[in-house]
Order: C-alpha cells, then sequence, then structure tokens
C-alpha cells in the first residue's frame, strides 16, 4: 500500500506543479477560444491542462518502475507500456484539438486507433464472467471490439461530462478511490497478481485528479481541456479492462459449498462487469441522454449543445458550486455502493443506506424546486426567497425604499447647486443657498 501511495503522491506533485506553468504556455499558444453559447464560464480560460496531467501520468510510471515492489509489473506485463502508448496517442490528438479543434470524426478515429495500439501489446478482454453462464472465453475479434468499444465509450463519456469547472476530474477521482479499493482487495485478499497492473493505474490516475483539482475548482484558471478528459477516460477505460478481462475468476476458488454460498461468493467474480459501469454511470447516462436528444432533432451525435446533466441542475436552480457537489455525491454513492455490495452481498444494510442515501441525493437535487411557507415570526430571519409573497414583496418594496433614500441627494446640496429661475415664490434673486455656515470663510 504505501508503494502504491508514493506513486499517487509523486504523480498528484508533478501534475501540480506542471499546472501552472502549462497555464502560462496555453495563454502564450493562443490556447484561449472565445466563449461559446454553450459555455458557462464568463472569461477565456486557457485549456491544455492536460499537458500536465500527461506529464503526471509519466513521473507515476516511471516512479513505480524504480520501486522495488512494483518493478515486477513491467517485468511480467506489458500492460504499463500499453497504457503508456495509448495515452501518448490520445493525449497528442486532444492537444491538437485545443488548439486548432479538430473534427470530431477525426477524435473519433484517432480514439480507435488508441485503444488498438493498446490491443496490440496485450491491454485487451480475454474471457468474461458471465452470470448463470461461468467464464466465457472471447475470440480474439471478439477480444478487440469489446475493448475497443469500451475504450471510446468511456473517454466520450468523461468528455462529455466535462462542462463546469472540477467537474470531470473530481467525478473520475471519486470513481477512481473505490475502483482502487477493489482492485487492492483483489490482488491482497486473492492472491492474484494479474489485478496489480489495474491497482497502478487507479493509484496513478487519483494524482493525476488531485494534482489537477485545485487549479480547475470553480473559479477554475485552467481547463484541462480535450488533452485532459481524453487521457483520464484511457486510463480510466484501461484499468477497467485490466481487471475485467485479465483476472481469471477461477483463481479465486469461488465454485465451493452449497449454491446460495456460491452465488453469494460469486459476487467479487461478478463485479467487474458492473465496477467499470458504475464509475462512469452518470457520464455514460449524460453520453446516452446526449446522443438520444441530438438525433432526436436532426442534428449530429457530436453537436455541442446545453442539455447536459450539470447544465440541467444550472437551470433548475443551482448554484455552480452545488451542482459539482451534487454530481459528486451521485458519482461517490453508486461507485461505493457497488463496492459495499462487493465485499458484502448478503448485507441487507447495505441495500437500506445506498435506498435512503438515494432519497437524501433527490431531496437535494430537487431543493430549488421547493419553497416551504416560513411562519411570521421567522420572516426576518430566513432569505426572501423563503418568505411568503406579501412579507416578501413588503420587505422588498421597503428594501427599495431605503436605498432610493440613501441614494437620493441631500436636499440642501440639491438647493446649494441647483439653479433657481428668478421671480419663483419663496426665492431671493436667481439662486437659492443655505446657512451661510455649511459654507467656509470666502475671506
Amino acid at each position: 500500500m504505501r508503494e502504491y501511495l508514493l506513486t499517487l503522491c509523486i504523480t498528484a506533485a508533478v501534475t501540480y506543479l506542471l499546472t501552472g506553468p502549462v497555464r502560462k504556455f496555453a495563454i502564450v499558444a493562443g490556447a484561449m477560444p472565445e466563449i461559446r453559447a454553450r459555455d458557462v464560464h464568463r472569461e477565456p480560460t486557457p485549456r491544455l491542462g492536460g499537458i500536465a496531467m500527461f506529464f503526471g501520468l509519466c513521473a507515476g510510471l516511471l516512479v513505480a518502475d524504480h520501486l522495488s515492489s512494483l518493478n515486477w509489473v513491467f517485468e511480467k506485463s506489458n500492460e504499463p507500456r500499453a497504457l503508456l502508448s495509448g495515452a501518448a496517442l490520445i493525449w497528442l490528438i486532444g492537444v491538437l484539438d485545443d488548439k486548432f479543434e479538430i473534427d470530431a470524426l477525426i477524435k473519433l478515429g484517432g480514439q480507435m486507433i488508441a485503444a488498438g495500439v493498446m490491443v496490440m501489446q496485450g491491454l485487451t478482454i480475454l474471457w468474461l464472467p458471465i452470470p448463470g453462464v461461468g467464464n466465457v472465453a472471447l475470440t480474439q475479434w471478439q477480444g478487440t471490439l469489446l475493448t475497443v468499444a469500451l475504450v471510446v465509450i468511456t473517454i466520450n463519456a468523461v468528455n462529455f461530462v466535462d462542462g463546469l469547472d472540477g467537474l470531470a476530474a473530481g467525478m473520475v477521482c471519486i470513481a477512481t478511490v473505490a475502483f482502487f479499493l477493489y482492485a487492492y482487495r483483489v490482488w491482497v485478499s486473492y492472491g492474484i497478481e494479474a489485478a496489480a497492473p489495474a491497482t497502478l493505474f487507479a493509484s496513478i490516475l487519483m494524482g493525476m485528479c488531485l494534482g489537477f483539482l485545485p487549479h480547475n475548482m470553480h473559479p477554475a484558471r485552467i481547463f484541462m481541456g480535450d488533452s485532459g478528459s481524453m487521457l483520464i477516460g484511457l486510463v480510466l477505460a484501461a484499468g477497467a479492462i485490466s481487471i475485467t478481462g485479465q483476472v481469471d475468476p477461477d483463481v479465486m476458488n469461488l465454485f465451493s459449498g452449497s449454491e446460495r454460498a456460491t452465488v453469494h461468493q460469486m459476487v467479487p467474480v461478478y463485479i467487474p462487469l458492473l465496477m467499470p459501469l458504475t464509475i462512469i454511470a452518470i457520464p455514460a447516462a449524460d453520453l446516452v441522454l446526449a446522443i438520444v436528444r441530438r438525433t432526436w432533432r436532426g442534428q449530429s451525435p457530436f453537436a455541442a449543445d446545453r442539455g447536459h446533466l450539470h447544465h440541467r441542475l444550472l437551470e433548475i436552480g443551482h448554484s455552480h458550486s452545488r451542482a459539482v457537489l451534487i454530481m459528486y455525491f451521485w458519482s461517490a454513492l453508486i461507485a461505493f455502493g457497488a463496492l459495499a455490495y462487493s465485499v458484502n452481498s448478503a448485507s441487507m444494510w447495505i441495500v437500506l443506506g445506498v435506498v435512503f442515501l438515494s432519497a437524501v441525493g433527490l431531496v437535494l437535487l430537487l431543493l430549488p424546486r421547493f419553497t416551504p411557507r416560513v411562519p411570521v415570526w421567522a420572516q426576518r430571519f430566513v432569505p426572501p426567497r423563503y418568505r411568503r409573497r406579501r412579507q416578501a414583496a413588503a420587505a422588498e418594496a421597503e428594501l427599495a425604499l431605503e436605498a432610493a433614500a440613501q441614494d437620493a441627494p441631500d436636499e440642501s446640496e440639491t438647493d446649494e447647486r441647483a439653479p433657481v429661475t428668478a421671480g419663483v415664490s419663496g426665492v431671493n434673486g436667481a439662486t437659492a443657498i443655505g446657512t451661510r455656515g455649511r459654507f467656509p470663510d470666502r475671506s
């Protein structure tokens, strides 16, 4: 565990320290596109934050390669090299898109090529544990197609959810914590060395997100751009592929005892099928809804709009920070709920806890829609939006009158400067002035 924590800290430190210089480079390079209609921010913000994240990834892999307890992962497995090759390719495509905004189909082709590069180096799905059927081996073409599809879906799901400050990095980091705990448990508890690469990928991904988040929280000083969102999406998919298709469920020796006990013991085997989906559950749902919405309108599935889940939260009435925290909450609930169920699937308390927290999440989600009636005696202690309409209108009118009274100029000062026509009743001469004592001695 200490080696993984060291790798995480080094990755986070390198990412954090490089983000500032990368921001200055992005400003000089002109990677500050004009604000679009679908954007939430109001000031041009530099992109290319994925450059710092990529160098953080390289630093994490380099440190892990020189640690005696993790060096064997590079010697016995080619997955770290496959991840670095695919990440370098997808990062280069993202940098070009952040600077020149390349076509969506070109990006899609680049994503498929990056996934193919990883498959060629051994990072692919070899078998699938299917409930009721058992362990099903896949052919080479089946494994390649399934791997490419999972990589492309994960990359675009993370890219679609990157619409608010700190949203994508925070959600991926929260889900990756749950994934790291699951992968580490599979490796340590069951002694399966094939789960070590996925554990390493998860620790590095957490470091990348944690190092970039301080610069990306609202108000963001820099955006990760496609170079960052596609990069963390690919690393997330690589970890899911590694532990789903590389770990043999038969090694866990769970096929013993009664049928009911075997079903409960087989939950850790089936969770790899669900854990990647729980990690990207909210981004994937946003991706599916976006495709359906755009095709229904006769638009391209890659056409940008303001109909994403985070945009809907802002339309409901949530602030920027509260919308991000709500998305964090749901991401943590889904990921850690699946993790807890994999540890003890027979416990009813876990299900009840997930249901209760889901109800709390729905209340928080719809909170701006509620306008509770506050008693009369408490009207002065709550914001105006929670007051009764009459009291609220009276309070607003009173505040408006006070503001107008404060802004209105003093009559004496007005009389001092305002010229008045001669002959007006009560006025001697052409001008009216106040008492003589209000002016300094003119001598």
